[in-house]
């Protein structure tokens, strides 16, 4: 049975591309209106018209940086603004660079720390104002968290700090009937996979050799999970994180 989020306003932080923007495809498609935010604006007009070219719900775009306080609780008002509602929130901003020990530097530590465990808290904090009961917060997550690569030791650090947060937020909103889960990709194959040197590299050879699955994911794989946690379906979960990997571990 088809999945359904007729009714329902979800934000979706990064959408204008890879994993973000197949995600608001997906939930727009399944009838959700769906508000998508990235900080530069020349990527949203094209990618609003990606997912209006599918949707059953309406679709908004917001230009704003997450890792600022008064831009996070702007993203959470023209949500608000155009739908006046907010059921489901997916915290899908993010950078990566891997790293060596020896090349880390302040500039790098901070940008990574603030737009992917900053500016999740910053925009969960506005969100939870007007999401009520039965709502979803989705935290993107990532395999390496666990798998802890060479080099990665800052990405994988704000990961690991996704995971922790999202278990203590899901205790800390339970009483409000508020969801909290880490959705957990492993290698997707992506603008920024390409770009960032992953696809054709060492590490996609080391980690197809380490699926079962025998491939690398798909940013529609990691969609449908997350219309999945974003729906009444996954009432029942709370505090979990989800590997979506193709067995990767």
């Amino acid at each position: 049975m088809e999945i359904r989020l007729d009714g329902k306003s979800a934000v979706i932080t990064g959408g204008s591309k890879g994993l973000g923007l197949a995600m608001a495809q997906r939930f727009a498609a399944s009838g959700a209106d769906v508000a998508i935010l990235a900080r530069s604006p020349d990527t949203l007009a094209e990618a609003k018209a990606k997912i209006q070219a599918g949707a059953k719900g309406k679709v908004a775009t917001v230009s704003a940086d997450v890792s600022k306080a008064a831009e996070a609780q702007g993203i959470i008002e023209a949500a608000i603004k155009n739908y006046g509602r907010l059921d489901i929130l997916v915290n899908n901003s993010g950078v990566y660079e891997y790293t060596p020990l020896e090349a880390i530097t302040e500039e790098h530590f901070h940008r990574h720390f603030n737009i992917n465990v900053l500016g999740l808290l910053l925009v969960t904090q506005a969100a939870v104002k007007y999401l009520g009961e039965g709502g979803s917060i989705i935290n993107m997550g990532s395999v390496a968290s666990r798998i802890t690569s060479p080099n990665s030791a800052v990405y994988s650090g704000t990961k690991a700090a996704v995971d922790a947060i999202t278990i203590v937020l899901s205790r800390e909103l339970g009483p409000k009937k508020i969801r909290v889960n880490t959705l957990s990709p492993g290698i997707v194959e992506t603008e920024g996979t390409h770009s960032g040197g992953f696809i054709g590299s060492e590490f996609e050879k080391f980690a197809l050799a380490q699926t079962p699955l025998g491939r690398i994911g798909q940013p529609s794989d990691i969609a449908s999970i997350a219309v999945f946690l974003a729906s009444e379906d996954s009432a029942w979960l709370t505090g979990e994180r989800l590997l979506a990997s193709g067995g990767f571990r």
